[in-house]
C-alpha cells in the first residue's frame, strides 16, 4: 500500500520534473517590436502544438519547450522568414503531431475517421435504445 502510493505521488510529481529550472528563452515571453510580425508570430503560435503539453498551444503553455519554441518562432519572424515556411520547418522537425490540422494521409487518417465513426456507433447504438424503449412500452 505504501509503496503504490509513493508510486501515485511520484506519478504525480513528474510534469515538474519536465521543466529544466533554466532561464527562459530570450524571446519565450518578450513580443517583438513590430506589431505586424507580433501579430503573425502569435497567429502561428496558436496554431503549433506543445509537444510536452496535452493539447496546448505554444502560446498558451508555460512549459520551457513551449517558451523555447515561442523565442524560435518570434526569432524566425523577425530575421524575415514567413510563418508559412517556419510552420513547415515545425512539422519536419517534430512531425504531423505538432499542428492542430493535420494533412489527411495513411498515418492520420484514424484521426480524421474516428469523429465519423464515434458519431455513426452512438446513433447506432441510440437507436436501437430507442426502438427496444418503444417495444416495451407498445
Amino acid at each position: 500500500m505504501k509503496r503504490a502510493a509513493i508510486l501515485a505521488l511520484l506519478a504525480a510529481a513528474a510534469p515538474v520534473a519536465a521543466d529544466s529550472g533554466l532561464p527562459p528563452a530570450a524571446l519565450a515571453y518578450t513580443q517583438l517590436r513590430d506589431p505586424a510580425q507580433e501579430a503573425e508570430a502569435k497567429a502561428l503560435m496558436e496554431t503549433i502544438r506543445c509537444v510536452v503539453c496535452q493539447g496546448q498551444s505554444v502560446a498558451d503553455s508555460d512549459a520551457d519547450m513551449a517558451g523555447d519554441m515561442r523565442a524560435l518562432i518570434r526569432q524566425r519572424i523577425a530575421a524575415g522568414e514567413k510563418p508559412r515556411a517556419i510552420r513547415e520547418w515545425l512539422i519536419a522537425r517534430y512531425g504531423d503531431y505538432i499542428t492542430y490540422d493535420p494533412p489527411l494521409s495513411g498515418a492520420t487518417l484514424p484521426l480524421w475517421l474516428a469523429p465519423i465513426l464515434l458519431l455513426a456507433l452512438g446513433a447506432w447504438v441510440a437507436r436501437g435504445s430507442f426502438r427496444r424503449r418503444k417495444r416495451r412500452s407498445e
